[in-house]
């Protein structure tokens, strides 16, 4: 395989998303000398813009997708390669792409991101939103589409069903709770209500307008009615295109077949059974499913006895981790939930392989505070980390692991309220030892704290709370609590006077 390589580089990145794009910036800024090549599928790559540190750990940023080029022209030292990774060769060093040219390198880092769980392969009727591609193509069925199944709870889902005009939506939960991959009940709570009520008139101009819903009677669906009117995270497929930006509905009209204001109905608790064509349902003996009026294309039966018809089932159930080309032939180390296992260098199993992002698993001892969510922040964190150790390792530098993998923090934006998440928001893993503070203005704003032995170890804040730096040392120091009880939170006693 050796003889066949085109050229050697010292770093190749695999993988245009945001976890790669950040890797060949920091090496291609720390080693200018170093030959570096990013081998991508698609023409675009996505970048950080307009990046701002917040305070200790919470950053934000906008991701945007931009020509190769791009970085070409920043970092000469910078080759681009566009194609896929068939194959990876452990011993030889080398990377062969799928259009049939072999290039080695010193050091790789594996960055290809990850790709949707679809509810079922190869149905023209069931759309996974990932990448800027799928997206585009559920706008086009959705223009066509009088009602949709949206099965999934993170955040994708969540902004997906806001965001949906046109068309009545069926939104499939496995939870008791809207959006628990982000925070729990209560905050869903928050965001139910105000689904409901008028809008406040907002400073900034808010273009989303007001709901009403009818509440459930006990185990029937909650239905949210619209006068008028999700967020993708991760890095790259090597097959598919970049994962969605936070604001990935921005720009493209989610907009149905039907010109009635749009009707939201939540199953809770509940999975797909089984996803049947019209054919199905008809050629099938017990014809248990009796299509309901008017025939749909696509018939979805849930785990609570219900059926629905529909024109399009929306498979927003998380990801994969992409790491087929690499596997074959190699002996990587894999996580329970298919990611490859890194280390707190973000090196993998095998020898001068590296990887971050979606695709990989965390599985060093991970600070009390930390855990592994595959979002943006993540990736972004993760391609520059490991873009350190891999110029470390090459200057035989000594490396620590970074203070950023010290507290989970992510700052995003659901129904449009600000939305940041610190630490064990959601008591994972705490045990029942944990207690929680909340306080909440309808409309306003929504702050839980999460306690443990009477010191702060995570929280949920929703609206312009102000709070998030406090918290976030509160958290940091660990300091004990217990003499300020309820107090924490009173909204007349300003909290940051006590801890500067």
């Amino acid at each position: 395989m050796a003889d066949k390589k085109e050229k050697t580089f010292r770093f190749v990145i695999v993988g245009g998303g945001i976890a790669g794009v950040t890797c060949v910036e920091l090496l291609s800024s720390q080693i200018p000398s170093a030959d570096v090549a990013l081998i991508t599928a698609g023409p675009h790559i996505k970048a950080v813009t307009n990046y701002k540190q917040v305070s200790k750990t919470l950053e934000e940023f906008d991701v945007e997708e931009k020509p190769s080029s791009v970085l070409e022209d920043k970092f000469p030292n910078l080759t681009v390669i566009h194609s896929a990774v068939k194959s990876l060769y452990i011993q030889s060093h080398s990377v062969e792409t799928v259009d049939g040219r072999v290039f080695g390198y010193e050091k790789l880092c594996i960055c290809s991101g990850a790709r949707p769980k679809l509810l079922t392969q190869d149905n023209p009727y069931v759309v996974g939103i990932r990448d800027t591609d799928s997206a585009q193509e559920f706008q086009r069925q959705l223009s066509k589409a009088k009602r949709i199944v949206v099965v999934g709870n993170g955040g994708i889902a969540l902004e997906l069903v806001y965001e949906v005009e046109g068309c009545e939506v069926v939104w499939a939960v496995k939870d008791k709770a809207i959006g628990n991959t982000f925070f729990d009940a209560g905050a869903a709570q928050f965001l139910i209500p105000f689904l409901e009520a008028d809008k406040p008139e907002r400073a900034a101009p808010c273009k989303r307008t007001r709901y009403t819903t009818e509440q459930p009677a006990p185990g029937a669906s909650q239905t949210f009615k619209a006068d008028r009117n999700a967020r993708g995270h991760g890095s790259t497929a090597t097959e598919s295109g970049s994962a969605l930006g936070p604001d990935w509905h921005e720009g493209i009209v989610l907009q149905g077949a039907e010109q009635v204001p749009r009707r939201v109905s939540v199953e809770y608790q509940c999975e797909v059974e089984k996803i049947s064509t019209s054919e199905d349902l008809l050629n099938s003996p017990q014809q248990t499913l009796r299509p309901e009026n008017g025939s749909w294309p696509v018939y979805v039966q849930l785990t609570n006895g219900k059926t629905f018809g529909c024109d399009l089932v929306v498979s927003a159930t998380g990801v994969v981790p992409n790491t087929e080309p690499f596997l074959h032939g190699n002996k990587f180390a894999l996580a329970d939930d298919g990611g490859l296992q890194v280390d707190d260098h973000m090196m993998t199993s095998e020898p001068d392989v590296y990887a971050a992002g979606d695709v990989c698993t965390a599985c060093w001892e991970h600070s009390p505070l930390w855990q592994q969510m595959r979002l943006w922040t993540q990736a972004r964190q993760m391609g520059w980390y490991a873009g350190r150790c891999m110029a470390a390792h090459d200057l035989s530098e000594p490396i620590e692991l970074d203070f950023c993998f010290e507290l989970f923090s992510h700052i995003t934006k659901f129904f449009s309220y600000k939305v940041v998440l610190l630490g064990k928001f959601n008591g994972q893993g705490l045990g029942p030892d944990h207690e929680l503070l909340l306080r909440c203005t309808k409309g306003q704003e929504y702050v839980k704290v999460v306690l443990s032995g009477g010191r702060m170890v995570g929280a949920v804040l929703i609206g312009e709370t102000d709070l998030e730096e406090t918290f976030e040392n509160l958290i940091l120091n660990q300091m004990d609590l217990t003499r300020y009880g309820e107090d924490l939170l009173n909204p007349d006693i300003d909290i940051e006077d006590y801890f500067d």
